[in-house]
């Protein structure tokens, strides 16, 4: 089937095999043709297989181009309004005077209220945002003749359920609506009886299935070893950019600083992160400049990023429906990816739950030892030696190596395997001082490469505590790390910033690495931030940055004035 099939106006085929469409998915195939006939429509598709087209193509076939509100997409995250929005302004003709509006939370009001007081015909919003405007008076839904919930189940699932019922009693009788949902709870059931009117109903997978795309993963980690585990597989992933998923805004932005202080260019994002900051995190990782994204559930909804290709699960999610979601946000749109799920000992029950929700087993796999992240850096490393050798100027390399040789007595192989090693992080068995003895860790694993023991050496063996603090929230940076200049930055706590958010800002803005940051004090009105080898250009840079809305300001503390004696 294409989409000349489907009877839509000749202008907006053109349109869209402008952008490259050529035939309709499963869902685009089986809602396009009742909707264009004018019915009510329920449906049951996964996240990424093209239902905002589902619904658009038909919405921009059928509407009229007068000044007014013509039509209102509810969708659970600004994200995914952002998403829509886009996309319906890119399926409308050139020639076409429909216009489409954004609206939702943490953004000024006063472009989104001079867009509906031009005439937008097409609104697209979080439930909040929506009704925010219907009390000001600024939105009139007395004209729709569209109405769309879309990811009906999470906009739920977050809590809107008053929010769509108080939306919903605004809208006209007559008015065409549609539901989609990725599962069919009764909850949801009972919105669309409540709703709709006959609507037809179409399913284009079985309910909570996940897409064949994704290779779905578990490992079996112990809590205290996860931090430990995330770092090695982020270390030996094949995937452009990772997603992680925890369960709160404060393991996100530790977890976050963490990555940041091992060398990945990582960033967090909470529903907490003001909009302007989470349209730049989203930017830097479509364009490469961040290649791990920690994210909480309500944060990442909506995310489309083609170069996400791994999603790991850090927290297991408590709904298993979620689970559906989160690893939606790869092996999107045709293109394939991987989830990995780690599961303490005690949550493999939650396994089953899974698997039975979906239908599809998951595969255990080993979590790469040290010596495998190593091998895998060497091979990485390996891999850029012909370009370099055809980039010629060798020569100042081949002398010291002679040199090495020929003054320090060592063999040419020893000197290659030393550098490889020294090149790929690996500077030999981990030892790290502490008091006047030194600890060396050592980890066991099971056959299957899950971490069932550690034990400390000073003198004696030791086992961790019961009741210690998770690995990434223990985590202090070695002294070459906290080397450096004090600076003050004007954000602090009263801005509800963490250390997550200060490191993101300061590395990605002044183009550090996460191990340059030292210590970090966060006052109520500024905080205090060790920075090493910060040059000129990068501190001008880091103080026009924002958090929240609020310049960085950063300079070099001077410490706390002076009285003046009176």
């Amino acid at each position: 089937m294409s989409f000349a099939d489907l009877d839509l106006p000749e202008a907006l085929l053109n349109t869209i095999s402008d952008l490259g469409f050529v035939e309709p998915t499963d869902i685009q195939a089986a809602a396009i043709p009742p909707l264009l006939a004018g019915r009510d429509l329920v449906g049951v598709a996964q996240t990424g297989t093209g239902k905002t087209a589902a619904f658009g193509l038909p919405l921009l076939a059928r509407m009229e181009p007068t000044p007014g509100v013509k039509a209102l997409i509810l969708a659970p995250t600004r994200e995914l309004a952002q998403q829509s929005a886009r996309a319906l302004t890119s399926f409308a003709p050139s020639d076409s005077a429909i216009t489409a509006v954004c609206v939702y939370g943490g953004s000024a009001y006063g472009p989104q209220i001079g867009a509906l007081r031009k005439g937008a015909n097409i609104v697209v919003g979080t439930p909040g945002r929506i009704i925010d405007l219907l009390e000001r008076g600024e939105l009139d839904l007395s004209g729709v003749s569209y109405f769309v919930l879309d990811e009906a189940d999470e906009m739920l699932r977050m809590g809107f359920a008053e929010d769509v019922e108080r939306i919903g009693a605004d809208i006209p009788d007559g008015a065409q609506t549609a539901l989609f949902s990725a599962t069919m709870p009764a909850q949801i059931t009972k919105v669309a009886e409540e709703l709709l009117h006959d609507p037809v109903r179409v399913e284009v997978a079985p309910q909570s299935s996940t897409v064949d795309t994704v290779d779905q993963t578990y490992a079996v980690v112990p809590f205290k070893f996860k931090m430990d585990a995330l770092t090695r597989v982020l270390a030996t992933r094949d995937a452009e950019a990772a997603i992680v998923f925890v369960r709160t805004r404060s393991d996100a932005e530790e977890i976050a600083t963490d990555l940041l202080a091992a060398g990945f260019k990582a960033a967090a994002l909470s529903g907490d992160v003001a909009q302007d900051e989470r349209e730049r995190i989203i930017a830097r990782l479509r364009s490469g400049k961040l290649d791990v994204l920690v994210a909480t559930d309500v944060a990442a909804r909506g995310l489309d990023v083609a170069r996400l290709g791994l999603v790991v699960n850090y927290d297991v999610p408590r709904e298993a429906e979620a689970y559906v979601h989160r690893i939606g946000r790869t092996g999107r749109a045709g293109r394939t990816g991987t989830s990995l799920t780690f599961f303490t000992p005690r949550e493999r029950y939650r396994l089953t739950k899974i698997e039975k929700l979906t239908g599809t087993p998951m595969r255990e796999v080993h979590v790469p030892s040290p010596a495998q992240v190593h091998a895998d850096a060497a091979a990485k490393l390996l891999d850029q030696v012909e370009a370099r050798l055809d980039a010629e100027e060798m020569d100042v390399y081949y002398h010291a190596l002679q040199d090495a040789q020929r003054t320090r007595h060592l063999d040419i192989g020893d000197i290659a395997a030393a550098l490889l090693a020294l090149a790929s992080g690996d500077r030999g068995p981990t030892q790290l001082k502490r008091g006047s003895g030194r600890i060396r860790r050592e980890e066991r694993v099971d056959e299957f490469g899950r971490f069932i023991s550690a034990s400390f050496e000073d003198g004696r063996d030791k086992a961790p505590s019961k009741g210690r603090k998770p690995a990434h929230r223990q985590a202090s940076r070695p002294p070459s790390m906290r080397a450096g200049k004090r600076y003050r930055i004007e954000v602090g706590k009263r801005d509800g910033i963490g250390p997550g958010a200060i490191v993101g800002a300061i590395t990605n803005e002044g183009g550090l690495p996460g191990k340059a940051l030292g210590h970090i004090d966060i006052f109520p009105s500024f905080s205090l931030v060790e920075i090493a080898n910060l040059n000129e250009a990068q501190q001008a840079k880091i103080a026009r940055a924002r958090i929240g809305g609020r310049a960085l300001k950063l300079r070099e503390d001077r410490g706390p004035k002076k009285r003046r004696n009176r």
